[in-house]
C-alpha cells in the first residue's frame, strides 16, 4: 500500500514525462553562473565530492577526446561515467556508464528526486535551474549514488569558468583548443574565450592542452602558474607524428614527456583526430604519473582503435557515399576542409549544409565553398535555425566575391534536401552533410533508420 501511494505522489510515472520536464526547462536559457547549481548540489548532499573527474573543455574536439578517454579506460578495466552534450539520438545518450546509456527507469527515478528541489529553488530570487543545470545534477546523482564509477569523463557545456560543470574539482583538466564559437556569450576575442576555458583550471590540478594561438597559450600558461598547476602543452611536452594515413585508418607515434609509444592506430579520420588522440594519451600519462593509473600498452592501443564518435567525419552510407560532419564553426569547417583535401578521394563533391542563427557563417563557408561542385542549403528542425533562404543568399554573395561557380540549391525542408543530395551524388562522388549538429542528428537518424531520435542540447 505504501509503495503504491509513493508512486502516485511522484511527479513522473514514465521516462517520457521526466525527459519532457527537463527539456521543458530550455526556455530558461543559458545563464552562466554557478549559484543555482551549487545550491541544488548542497540540497542533494554534494554528490560531486564523491567522484574523480577528468574535466574536458575546448571549442572543438571535446567529444572526441572524451570518447578516446572513455574507450581506453574501459579497456583498462576501469568503470567509467561519461557526461557529454549535445546528444545526437536520445536524451539518455548524455549520461553513460561504461559506454551504455542511463536506463530510462533510472533517469525517471532521479528526475523524481530532483523535481521537488528544483521547484523550491525556482521559488527563490535565483529563479528556476536551467535544463543544463538539472541535467548536470542528474548526472552527478547517477554517478555518485547509482553506478559509482572509478572516473567520470566530464565535458563542459559552454566555456568553462561559469559553466555548470565547473562545480567539480577534477584530478586532471583538459583544454583541447580555443576557437571562434559562442563568442556572443564567451567574449569577442580569442583571449577572452581562452580566459573562459582556463576557468576550469583548479589549484594544483595538472592541465593538458592542445591550444595553439600564442595569445591563448599565454592565458592558459598564466592561469596554470597562478594556480600552481603543471601545464602539459601539445608541441612542447607532447606531440604526435603520423606514420601512415589512409581513409578510416591512421597510424602514428606518440612522443611525451614520460615516454614514447608507437605504433598507435585510430579509425577516425582527419589530422585533428590524431591530435585529439594525443591529448587523450597525454591525459592518461598524467594520471599514470600522478595517480598510478594502470594502462597496459595493448589496452591503450585497443581502446584507441575501437573509439568512434558519431557525427564527426562519419561515413553513414556507401551507395551513395555520404559523410556526416558537424562542422558548426570556422575551426570545424577548416578541419573538414583539410580532411576532404587530404583523406578522401572523389570525382565530385556535393555538400548539404544547415546552420543556426548565432554562428559565423561567412567564415564557415569560406573553407567549404572552394572545394564543392554543388551546394544544397537547408534548415534544421530547431527553434534557432537560420532560414535556408538567408544562408543561401550569403553563399551566393560569397561565390561572387570568390569568383566560384558552384551549383547552388536552396531547399528549406531538410528531408527534401537529403533526397536531392542522394540523387545528385554519383558512384564516384562524395556527399557531405555538415553544419549544426541538430541537422546532423536528424539526417543520421533517417539514414540509419533509427526511429528513436530525440535530438537536442
Amino acid at each position: 500500500m505504501t509503495e503504491t501511494t509513493n508512486r502516485q505522489t511522484e511527479p513522473f510515472a514514465t521516462y517520457r514525462e521526466a525527459a519532457d520536464w527537463i527539456n521543458g526547462l530550455v526556455p530558461f536559457g543559458i545563464r552562466p553562473g554557478l549559484e543555482r547549481i551549487n545550491l541544488l548540489l548542497e540540497r542533494l548532499g554534494h554528490p560531486e565530492r564523491r567522484l574523480k573527474f577528468i574535466h574536458v573543455a575546448g571549442t572543438n574536439g571535446k567529444g572526441s577526446v572524451c570518447a578516446y578517454l572513455t574507450s581506453v579506460l574501459i579497456r583498462c578495466g576501469y568503470d567509467v561515467g561519461t557526461y557529454t552534450s549535445p546528444y545526437l539520438t536520445k536524451f539518455t545518450n548524455r549520461f553513460q556508464y561504461n559506454g551504455e546509456d542511463i536506463p530510462e527507469e533510472t533517469l525517471t527515478a532521479l528526475a523524481n528526486r530532483l523535481k521537488p528541489e528544483v521547484d523550491e529553488i525556482a521559488a527563490t530570487p535565483l529563479g528556476s535551474p536551467t535544463m543544463f543545470e538539472v541535467s548536470t545534477a542528474l548526472a552527478l546523482l547517477y554517478y555518485a549514488t547509482v553506478t559509482y564509477p572509478d572516473y567520470v569523463v566530464w565535458e563542459t557545456g559552454l566555456g568553462g569558468r561559469l559553466d555548470v560543470t565547473n562545480v567539480v574539482t577534477p584530478v586532471v583538466s583538459v583544454i583541447t583548443n580555443v576557437g571562434h564559437d559562442h563568442m556572443d556569450i564567451l567574449g569577442d576575442s580569442i583571449v577572452q574565450v581562452a580566459s573562459e576555458k582556463a576557468g576550469i583550471i583548479k589549484a594544483g590540478v595538472p592541465v593538458v592542452s592542445a591550444v595553439e594561438q600564442p595569445e591563448a597559450i599565454e592565458v592558459i600558461r598564466e592561469t596554470a602558474e597562478r594556480k600552481s598547476s603543471t601545464l602539459y602543452l601539445y608541441g612542447k611536452q607532447f606531440r604526435e607524428t603520423p606514420i601512415e594515413v589512409r581513409e578510416n585508418e591512421q597510424t602514428f607515434r606518440f612522443e611525451g614527456l614520460f615516454r614514447n609509444i608507437e605504433p598507435l592506430t585510430i579509425t577516425m579520420n582527419g589530422a585533428h583526430q590524431r591530435k585529439n588522440a594525443a591529448v587523450a594519451i597525454m591525459t592518461l600519462e598524467v594520471l599514470r604519473q600522478y595517480y598510478a593509473l594502470i594502462v597496459e600498452d595493448e589496452d591503450l592501443a585497443a581502446g584507441l582503435r575501437e573509439t568512434a564518435w558519431p557525427g564527426r567525419l562519419e561515413m553513414v552510407s556507401d551507395n551513395p557515399r555520404i559523410l556526416l560532419d558537424g562542422a558548426h564553426n570556422p575551426e570545424g569547417a577548416e578541419t573538414l576542409s583539410s580532411a576532404l583535401t587530404d583523406t578522401y578521394r572523389y570525382e565530385k563533391l556535393h555538400v548539404m549544409i544547415g546552420m543556426l542563427e548565432n554562428k559565423k557563417h561567412r567564415n564557415v563557408l569560406k573553407h567549404i565553398l572552394p572545394l564543392v561542385d554543388s551546394l544544397i542549403v537547408t534548415a534544421p528542425d530547431f527553434r534557432k535555425a537560420m532560414a535556408a533562404e538567408a544562408l543561401g543568399e550569403l553563399a551566393r554573395d560569397m561565390m561572387k566575391e570568390m569568383d566560384l561557380h558552384v551549383e547552388l540549391a536552396v531547399v528549406p525542408d531538410w528531408r527534401e534536401a537529403l533526397e536531392r543530395l542522394r540523387r545528385t551524388t554519383g558512384s564516384g562522388d562524395l556527399a557531405v552533410v555538415t553544419g549544426t549538429l541538430y541537422l546532423i542528428a536528424d539526417v543520421r537518424s533517417r539514414l540509419l533508420s533509427n526511429s528513436d531520435n530525440e535530438k537536442g542540447w
